[in-house]
């Protein structure tokens, strides 16, 4: 029974040192992004950084405005939750509801599979496959527009709504779905009058981290959305906030290498604003379902 009790004290330790550092490690990038990202704001003038449509970090005088980043940011993680989150909620009812033991035993490894899967290898199938095919389909002269970026994050983001509503779902009582068709209700029917329903605080937590990798991304979309900064167009080529950083990083300095921590800075601000959101969204269902 000592024994025990001293291992039970010894991992109750060592759960709350990892809970602390993650909290440090947490405060210690938010400070930093802030110290490294404020002077710039400072220098530009947070008007003309935030609303300035023109990124010319190099030119004599060099410009900084990286509205079109924030636009082209939005839209793409905007076009990829509009795409993704309907294929994932159906792939997770199919995977749920209607297959049975054995085809989704085969399917969810493969679904499973895309998580693994590293961005540039996205990036390289987008390049080889999808930027040839939308130059045809659309008659562009080129294929590296915002829309392919747009496809590339809805694939992307499906593992993710995928495994945690196909959860979410597998969770909800069996009892609910049996009262249902008792009352005469079909079973599809069912799935999206009460399962649905029933799990929709799991499916938005994986709309959320959906959101929050469609957000981060910078590598395959900097192949396949052509990397210009531009105002965002449907079919022209874009720069991210992500990708911004990640081509210029290498060979910044000074007052360019400030501002793309500045453009961090913003970065992180955005994804924290959205996770407190949906949050608050979640925890707001939570309470009503209770």
């Amino acid at each position: 029974m000592k024994a025990r009790n001293i291992t039970e004290k010894v991992m109750s330790i060592i759960f709350i040192a990892c809970g602390l550092i993650s909290i440090a490690a947490v405060a210690g990038i938010s400070m930093y992004m802030i110290v490294s990202g404020l002077p710039a704001i400072k220098e530009i003038g947070l008007k003309e950084f935030i609303l300035g449509q023109v990124w010319k970090s190099t030119a004599n005088p060099p410009s900084f405005g990286i509205l079109p980043f924030i636009l082209s940011s939005f839209f793409a993680t905007f076009g990829a939750i509009l795409i993704g989150v309907p294929i994932g909620l159906m792939v997770s009812v199919f995977l749920s509801k209607i297959a049975g033991p054995k085809t989704s035993s085969a399917l969810r490894p493969a679904v499973e599979l895309l998580a693994g899967i590293p961005s540039v290898v996205y990036g390289l199938v987008g390049m080889s496959a999808l930027v040839p095919l939308v130059m045809q389909i659309f008659g562009l002269k080129s294929g590296t527009p915002l829309f392919s970026a747009i496809i590339v994050l809805a694939v992307m983001i499906l593992p993710s709504i995928v495994s945690v509503s196909e959860t979410a779902l597998n969770a909800v009582p069996k009892k609910y779905e049996a009262a249902s068709l008792a009352l005469g209700a079909t079973k599809i029917e069912t799935i999206f009058k009460v399962s649905i329903p029933a799990a929709k605080s799991g499916i938005a937590a994986g709309v959320v981290l959906g959101i929050g990798r469609a957000i981060g991304e910078a590598m395959a979309v900097m192949m396949v959305a052509g990397n210009v900064a531009n105002m965002p167009k449907l079919f022209g080529s874009v720069r991210l906030l992500t990708t911004a950083i990640a081509s210029e990083m290498s060979y910044a300095s000074g007052l360019q290498k400030q501002a793309l921590f500045s453009i961090g800075l913003e970065l992180f601000i955005f994804i924290m604003i959205i996770n407190i959101i949906l949050n608050s969204l979640l925890k707001g269902g939570y309470r009503n379902e209770k």
